[in-house]
């Protein structure tokens, strides 16, 4: 079974339908600490009864130890803000690589709270920081002190009590680079360590809520029933900030659909559905039902997503009843069925269905999700410039109509926040700042290239002598003939650009759910949400935490 073609698979439209799937980094990095048999422990909880302190939780296996320190602060309510511009938070995280010291203590109290303001070491491998979602908070705390269980419909349309605005890895504000990371069984691949510092914020935040409990209420109070406590996953705050990222890493950006794509096809060419793959599918199917019907959001883009998810996951189950699964082959008459029925947001919820019964098939493609950067980063200078021409015919067609001296064409330009150091998205017909652009209009930048490329004959290295001002455009359309996932086949700075799509692309492959925008730049998830709390991991069936369970 060939892969769908990138022509389709790389719109942002399709992009920003994504759902979370069995090679998502939240499971990989579970499935990794189960396999792996590794143990996590809480060696120090030094919380007063104001819930000011810090907290350590212990994670060992394979021969390895990481650590969450995890300081929770007494922050005012005028301070609260999901902002990056905050400069103090209701918990602040640091995950640090091996066994920790008094002085490591200290040294991480003096600057984690900080957060960008302080200075982090290479042994620190997520630098993190979170807020209460104050209304669910109040609510547990106060139930839990006077012996009762909280409202479980609040829970489901909350869905977590505190919500990261920030989980730094891989280099930034000092911490380990990910080369810190190669080689090492549960760390080495895409955010993992990111995602392990998340599930680990979930937990002391847990801990947190019933530790201010049992200060309020003494002797009434309770803890938290565990069922309860499973559907509160973590929250997050993500904006522009993250964006450009898959456009900045276009050889990870391929690895990362080429894993997902080679799963789909794998599934697709299976010749028939067994009894238990079946009933596997039927199953997901009935609690994606419960996890759309919790899927709460008010912006108008994402509200007509989940009506039409709401409607085809009823088409889907009707067409099952029909005797969808007594064709030949067919998961691929599955497929071929949702492209004619079913909407874009659909079909790619099928696509993560069809991939969860799979998991003897499809698991081993999340070990080849990441990307050597450096290693096809040289321009071919020796290429033709015949060859480059249909390089950019097979590949970049898509970008070569569009009139970018059109104002719709180029309205928006991406650059860099002078004070957090954080992209952003200008309007260059209305805001000053364009002479300080960042080189995301890659349509345009290609159609400029083929323009001088022209009808030229000779060499690449002869071409970019006299045009050096292409090399960039050159590195792009050179990257596609190994790389045919990694372009977002899109303007990037048109008029029409939803950046909260690129926003949803990413955090789907994090393995978020529940994709709240409050605008077309920012937008709230759920991480972790149901899946199990480190003394329930051994005791949960393998990778079967990713959607509501059927009975709760």
């Amino acid at each position: 079974m060939s892969l769908r073609a990138p022509s389709d698979v790389m719109r942002l439209a399709r992009l920003g339908a994504g759902h979370q799937t069995r090679l998502s980094f939240m499971r990989v990095v579970l499935r990794g600490l189960k396999r792996g048999g590794w143990q996590v422990d809480c060696p120090e909880w030094s919380i007063d009864a104001h819930g000011v302190g810090h907290a350590v939780y212990r994670a060992r296996g394979q021969g390895e130890e990481v650590n969450l320190v995890a300081f929770a602060h007494d922050l005012p309510a005028d301070q609260r803000s999901d902002r990056v511009i905050a400069q103090a938070w209701d918990a602040t995280f640091a995950l640090v690589d091996g066994p920790l010291t008094d002085a490591d203590i200290a040294r991480l109290r003096a600057n984690v709270p900080l957060q960008e303001a302080g200075r982090v070491s290479d042994r620190e491998l997520v630098l993190s920081r979170a807020n209460r979602s104050v209304r669910l908070w109040d609510h547990v705390v106060g139930c839990l002190s006077e012996g009762q269980q909280p409202d479980a419909a609040l829970i489901d349309e909350v869905g977590y009590l505190m919500r990261t605005t920030a989980v730094y890895g891989s280099g930034k504000f000092g911490a380990a680079d990910h080369a810190a990371l190669k080689g090492r069984p549960l760390l080495d691949g895409p955010f993992r360590a990111e995602m392990l510092a998340v599930w680990l914020i979930r937990t002391f935040v847990m801990d947190l809520v019933e530790h201010a409990a049992a200060r309020k209420g003494g002797g009434n109070a309770v803890k938290l029933d565990p069922d309860l406590r499973r559907r509160c996953g973590i929250g997050n705050s993500t904006g522009l900030g993250m964006a450009p990222f898959l456009a900045n890493h276009p050889d990870l950006l391929n690895a990362w659909i080429t894993a997902r794509e080679t799963a789909l096809a794998r599934v697709r060419a299976l010749p028939l559905a067994t009894n238990a793959s079946r009933a596997h599918f039927q199953s997901a199917v009935t609690r994606t039902e419960k996890l759309l019907a919790r899927w709460t959001t008010q912006h108008p883009y994402q509200v007509s997503k989940v009506t039409e998810l709401r409607t085809d996951i009823a088409r889907l189950s009707d067409h099952i009843a029909t005797g969808a699964f007594d064709q030949p082959r067919p998961w691929e008459g599955l497929m071929i069925w949702a492209e004619d029925v079913l909407s874009v947001e659909g079909q790619e919820l099928l696509v993560s269905l069809m991939l969860e019964p799979h998991g003897d098939l499809v698991d081993d493609l999340a070990e080849d999700m990441g990307a050597d950067e450096l290693a096809r980063f040289r321009i071919d200078g020796a290429m033709s410039t015949q060859a480059l021409r249909a390089l950019i015919k097979a590949n970049f067609d898509w970008c070569l109509p569009t009139d970018f001296d059109a104002a719709e064409g180029c309205a928006r330009f991406w650059y860099v926040s002078e004070a957090k150091l954080e992209p952003r998205l200008g309007e260059r017909h209305l805001e000053d700042g364009a002479e300080c652009e960042q080189p995301l209009d890659i349509a345009r930048a290609v159609k400029a290239l083929a323009h001088d490329l022209g009808e030229s004959n000779g060499s690449v290295a002869t071409f970019l002598l006299a045009h050096p001002q292409h090399r960039f455009a050159v590195r792009r359309v050179q990257l596609s003939q190994s790389a045919p996932y990694g372009e977002i086949r899109d303007n990037l700075i048109g008029a029409d650009l939803m950046p909260v799509d690129m926003l949803r692309c990413k955090l789907a492959f994090f393995g978020a759910t529940r994709f709240d925008p409050r605008s077309d730049r920012w937008v709230r998830i759920t991480m972790f949400q149901d899946a199990p709390f480190p003394d329930e991991l051994y005791a949960s069936a393998d990778d079967d935490w990713s959607l509501p369970p059927e009975v709760a």
